[in-house]
């Protein structure tokens, strides 16, 4: 199709998922508002209907909690729900009263989301449209390194793979696996009872075999999920038996170019921001070469608790260009990565995880396809570091990409072949903007 009907079919996609004041990724396997997803929607309304994305942004605020958290969905029913009940937020003396939201975070990019619809406003409506979300957004980064820096070394740690929106990627299941499964998984594993259980998950009636996490594994996040709840999600109790907490390299990457939209935002206010928080942020800038590795030359993420390195590939080696901080060579290294047709350079660039990894799997969820989100956010580190030709080639093979296959969630990075909930609401956002 030609662009501007690609750009049509971007618009009735986010029609079709709009809810009035947010919008769902898709109907009906996300019937929520999920945090990065809202950002990501909210990049590609703003080329629509400007206000109509600052309400994406202010209904996913609503549901931050009293100690600055944004949580990574929102839900769309109330705690008698089974999703209410599953999460249970009302158990954190934190949680808003109003409204039920999950326990636990996502990848920091309201901050992204603000500046971009900043854009496009004029001098006195950005100033306005940023006085409106910057005490949000500061208590937002100012938790992050409360909360999750706790021994203030400059990396922010996570507790959970959906933190990373990345759910299954291989550095957080390779560490999964590591650890002993509970004895009840032992024993539904055992009795062969995850076929009867996973005859019931909506994901796998929704997609084909294969496509999604495996139901043991699917069982293992929900039990992750449950200590958390348990702990009241009060960071202190849960690590004080830490089974699982990473300091992750892409949402670390994330927070690094958030925290200077912050600072951008602060500036056009007239605000300055805590002296404090300042210094946390250049150490962070600081500590993100702790995640480097000179033998493979890429950055891994880390074991919070033993500091080592978690050596298995992921798109996540390629997220700190996003971060645009890194010097020249660093960025170098990264983009021959990249470019490599052995790794990342395939048909359909980026694939979530590199095609010579033995965690490959083209349809696979986080395991392989490639994905709308992280395309852009690598096009954006790419343009940010001077790389212009290969952030125009991924651009362009994405919208071909699309233009052949639909508004899918995710895409086989070998052929295109559309994956998982068609009319994906963060695919029709960001082609949209790719086209704009």
């Amino acid at each position: 199709m030609s662009h501007d009907e690609l750009a049509q079919a971007c618009k009735e996609v986010l029609k079709k998922n709009d809810k009035g004041s947010f919008t769902v990724p898709a109907s009906p396997l996300y019937p929520h508002q999920w945090l990065w997803d809202s950002c990501f929607i909210a990049i590609g309304l703003r080329h629509i209907d400007i206000k109509r994305a600052q309400v994406e942004i202010k209904s996913l605020l609503r549901g931050q909690w009293s100690n600055g958290m944004v949580p990574n969905m929102v839900l769309s029913t109330d705690e008698t729900s089974q999703a209410g009940s599953f999460w249970r937020s009302s158990v954190s003396p934190f949680s808003p009263d109003n409204v039920a939201t999950s326990g636990i975070t996502q990848p920091p990019v309201i901050a992204e989301a603000v500046v971009r619809i900043g854009e496009k406003l004029d001098k006195q409506e950005r100033r306005k449209w940023y006085q409106d979300v910057f005490h949000a957004l500061l208590a937002y980064h100012q938790w992050l390194y409360a909360e999750r820096d706790p021994h203030q070394e400059g990396l922010v740690l996570q507790v959970h793979p959906w933190e990373t929106g990345l759910d299954n990627t291989p550095p957080w299941m390779f560490e999964l696996h590591q650890h002993q499964m509970p004895t009840w998984i032992r024993i539904v594993a055992a009795l062969k009872l995850d076929t009867i259980i996973g005859f019931f998950r909506r994901d796998s009636t929704l997609s084909m075999p294969g496509e999604r996490l495996s139901t043991l594994d699917g069982l293992a996040f929900y039990s992750i999920q449950r200590r958390l709840r348990r702990k009241r999600y009060d960071i202190q109790s849960i690590l004080s038996h830490s089974h699982l907490s990473i300091e992750d390299v892409t949402f670390n990457a994330i927070f690094i170019r958030n925290n200077h939209h912050l600072k951008t935002i602060a500036k056009g206010i007239g605000k300055k921001l805590p002296e404090d928080l300042l210094k946390r942020m250049r150490q962070t800038e600081g500590a993100f070469e702790k995640l480097w590795d000179t033998y493979t030359n890429q950055y891994y993420s880390r074991n919070f608790v033993t500091h080592k390195m978690i050596k298995v590939p992921s798109i996540g080696a390629l997220m700190p260009l996003y971060g645009g901080h890194l010097a020249k060579e660093r960025a170098k290294d990264l983009v021959k990565m990249l470019t490599d047709n052995k790794q990342f350079w395939l048909k359909y660039p980026v694939p979530s995880v590199p095609v010579n990894s033995e965690w490959f799997h083209e349809h696979r969820y986080w395991q392989g396809p490639t994905w709308i989100n992280t395309n852009w956010l690598i096009i954006a580190g790419l343009e940010r570091h001077g790389f212009i030709e290969e952030a125009n080639h991924i651009k362009e093979q994405t919208i071909k990409l699309v233009s052949k296959n639909g508004l899918s969630e995710y895409f086989s990075p070998k052929d295109g072949a559309p994956v998982g909930a068609e009319n994906f609401a963060w695919t029709a956002a960001l082609v949209l903007d790719m086209l704009c």
